[in-house]
């Protein structure tokens, strides 16, 4: 990737990849973003494989066309796990860093080997993340023990900001976790919605449970992908980002400035399949 480079597009299904573009930007202060939530079909997490290959591409080909974007993040597991292959086969002349569940990380954290990993139905049936837990237990120098806990709903209730629902799944779910795994102690959230829930999540797990995202490793692999130094602590400008949603402008507007502090006003697109 040349150093000039400037001009990344980020997409998830919906909000959730705002959660990523946070660290993106405090990593990649002089970089430009383009944030696209594909609101109007999320949750992706809940959808058949072959729909959320075909709608990735058409949304990295639509990002590539209309937008001049010269390197690509792909900020949601489901499209990660299931798209991201075709994507670089198809776009092989653009950088592409996805995301993955950060189980890596939470087992070197974990002390008692047992690692809760929450996701969606899409990200836990993929065979790349069934690769990453063969790959990662069978380098485990010690028993390891990874729990997978689906979370039908959870996404698509932090999307529309539904704090009552969030509260129900989030200890539903955590809760089934914890009983899988007496000695838990690292929770993986493996959506980038997840991190937005991350109050009532801790809650629910107890303050001896640790959570773990993927949002600063992304950021600094997207760093290294475009062969830039470290940001400096002391200049804290951030280039313009634009951020765009097949759904409702003002959700996105709202989750923004909700979890990120942005006055900015999103822009609604068509992006066609």
């Amino acid at each position: 990737m040349k150093p000039s480079a400037r001009h990344v597009g980020v997409f998830d299904s919906g909000v959730g990849g705002l959660s990523v573009l946070r660290a993106l930007r405090a990593e990649l202060p002089g970089v430009r973003f383009t944030y696209l939530a594909d609101s109007l079909h999320a949750p992706y997490g809940e959808r058949g494989a072959d729909w959320v290959a075909r709608r990735s591409q058409a949304i990295v080909q639509w990002l590539r066309q209309t937008q001049g974007i010269d390197a690509l993040v792909v900020a949601c597991n489901t499209a990660t796990a299931l798209a991201i292959d075709g994507l670089r086969t198809r776009h092989a002349d653009l950088p592409i860093v996805g995301v993955e569940p950060a189980v890596k990380p939470a087992i070197e954290l974990s002390a008692s080997g047992h690692v809760g990993v929450l996701a969606t139905r899409g990200t836990l049936g993929s065979e790349r993340y069934a690769a990453l837990r063969r790959r990662l237990e069978a380098a485990a120098p010690r028993a390891l023990h990874i729990h997978d806990q689906p979370c039908d709903g959870l996404a698509g209730a932090i999307e529309r900001d539904d704090t009552d629902t969030i509260q129900t799944l989030g200890q539903r779910y955590v809760d089934a976790v914890r009983q899988a795994a007496p000695g838990l102690d690292t929770l993986v959230l493996g959506c980038t919605h997840y991190p937005f829930a991350a109050a009532v999540l801790q809650q629910a797990a107890g303050p001896g449970v640790r959570l773990v995202d993927t949002g600063e490793a992304v950021a600094r692999r997207t760093r290294h992908v475009l062969q830039m130094d470290a940001a400096d602590p002391d200049q804290p400008l951030h280039a313009e980002s634009t951020l765009m949603t097949t759904g409702d402008a003002g959700a996105l507007t709202a989750a923004a400035h909700r979890w990120l502090g942005w006055h900015r006003p999103a822009q609604q697109v068509v992006v066609p399949d």
